[in-house]
């Protein structure tokens, strides 16, 4: 698969064919997605979905996702037609896959998790685009509700991450620009020529696939993310110690923290597709990618040297290049 072209041609859609999504494609996209998922933790292993396909379980779930509108003071004003017109768009779409991602008993294992159902998610909808099968990410608050947590079985320790809904398009919805990733990119120090220059690793290849990368999807095109690289001096070298990774550079992914809980979670899920985006991408690089999320950016005092401004996050540590873990690391450890 041509990975640029998937990730820059990929658009949401709304309205679908009716011709039926089989489950067969769609257990296809599911195993096939997971599969291409790469990063440290076992977070990939910690997560589920359920697919409403037939039109008893799509009207099912579409009670649930307007029973808070129902239920609500301005679902009492709003006009039965419009309320009407919100379940049919849910029941007339092919099919809703809805991703539920298991809560770990730290912030990191939690968030490790999260990444990783996100990502799975992102490569559904790049894998299903080539089929010619368009859909929405669907997150609303108004899925926040008792009889939406109950119809998709959410458990105690469990996260709702989101709703795939899906079916073939017939008409590309029109592009929307992304901003350049230099205009969200800082250099803290130096770059990789005189480190490893053979494995190509230079702030400019970042770049060129940043640039595809940056084309994720993102609620309201917010653009959450900024890009911090480090490709020599003590910065890097301060990396590697930190990462115990004797990369050639490193990229740190950062995420704008939004006061509404609801827009900062939406923000990280985006800043994880993108990140999935920028690792098929390298997939075909001569230099690896190890995507991690290491303690050690949970310490806002680890993070302040590199750049990271108050309100910010760092989602992942990107190594690039290099030999692979310092033989003096200790792997990390896994859940069960």
């Amino acid at each position: 698969m041509n990975w640029s072209k998937t990730i820059r041609e990929r658009r949401s859609v709304r309205r679908y064919s009716s011709r039926p999504v089989a489950q067969e494609t769609i257990d296809s996209l599911l195993n096939e997605a997971a599969h291409l998922y790469r990063a440290e933790g076992d977070g990939a292993s910690h997560w589920r979905s359920l697919c409403y396909r037939t039109p008893e379980a799509r009207h099912r779930l579409a009670d649930s996702m307007i029973a808070k509108i129902k239920g609500s003071t301005l679902g009492k004003l709003l006009p039965g037609k419009m309320i009407d017109l919100i379940k049919k768009q849910a029941t007339d779409t092919p099919a809703h896959l809805v991703f539920i991602a298991e809560s770990g008993s730290t912030q990191r294992q939690s968030d490790e998790n999260y990444a990783a159902v996100c990502s799975i998610m992102q490569n559904v909808q790049l894998l299903g685009w080539e089929l010619g099968i368009g859909m929405l990410w669907y997150t609303d608050q108004i899925l926040n509700s008792a009889a939406f947590e109950r119809e998709i079985g959410l458990r105690e320790g469990e996260r709702f991450a989101g709703i795939l809904s899906m079916g073939y398009y017939e008409k590309v919805p029109r592009a929307r620009k992304r901003t350049p990733a230099e205009q969200k990119w800082t250099i803290v120090e130096g770059d990789v020529s005189g480190y490893a220059d053979h494995l190509q690793v230079s702030s400019r290849s970042v770049l060129a696939l940043l640039n595809d990368a940056v084309w994720a999807p993102n609620d309201g095109l917010r653009e959450p993310w900024r890009f911090i690289y480090a490709g020599g001096g003590e910065a890097a070298d301060r990396l590697r110690a930190l990462n115990g990774d004797a990369a050639a550079a490193f990229l740190l992914v950062v995420a704008k923290e939004e006061s509404d809980s609801h827009k900062r979670e939406e923000d990280y899920a985006a800043v994880c597709c993108l990140i999935q985006n920028f690792q098929l991408l390298a997939a075909s690089e001569p230099w690896p990618v190890r995507r991690t999320m290491p303690e050690w950016i949970y310490d806002p005092e680890h993070c302040k040297p590199f750049g990271v401004r108050p309100q910010e996050r760092i989602v992942a540590v990107l190594a690039l290049g290099g030999d692979g873990r310092d033989s003096r690391s200790t792997p990390s450890s896994k859940k069960t």
